[in-house]
């Protein structure tokens, strides 16, 4: 049974991709806490054309083809709406990646919940930045 699949965007304004994101994907990977399933990379030209690049292209820079490395396998679970919305607050000059990650380190925690007759009813992720707005809001009362 798969885990849960998440969709995440992550944007370099002036398409300042340089791959140091590489070696920490590289480690959840090896570490069994994600599998990278799909990814693209988007690049938005001065026009606002956007330029779309499966990872898994065989004719990609060096940093891509370090990420494409990473991929157990390719499933292409994306439409072009939906890259069309991940990406729509792209700027003229930007670019993207959009990863498609199972997180493999909730596999077994899924399996327990089912094994005890219990039925996922919600889960939700708290952006980093409202966490820091709360905490910060409690720590001024």
């Amino acid at each position: 049974m798969p885990g849960p699949i998440e969709v995440i965007t992550i944007a370099f304004p002036g398409s300042r991709f340089n791959g140091a994101v590489l070696p920490e994907l590289a480690r959840l990977v090896a570490d069994n806490t994600i599998n990278i399933v799909d990814g693209l990379f988007v690049t938005v030209e001065a026009d606002g054309t956007r330029t779309l690049v499966e990872i898994d292209d065989t004719e990609l820079s060096d940093e891509l083809g370090q990420l494409a490395d990473l991929f157990d396998e390719v499933a292409e679970l994306l439409s072009d709406e939906d890259i069309d919305e991940l990406t729509a607050g792209l700027a003229p000059g930007d670019s993207a990646v959009v990863l498609t990650i199972e997180h493999t380190w909730a596999t077994r925690f899924q399996e327990a919940v089912i094994e005890s007759g219990g039925v996922l009813v919600s889960s939700f992720r708290v952006p980093a930045d409202v966490v820091d707005d709360v905490l910060a809001a409690l720590n001024e009362g």
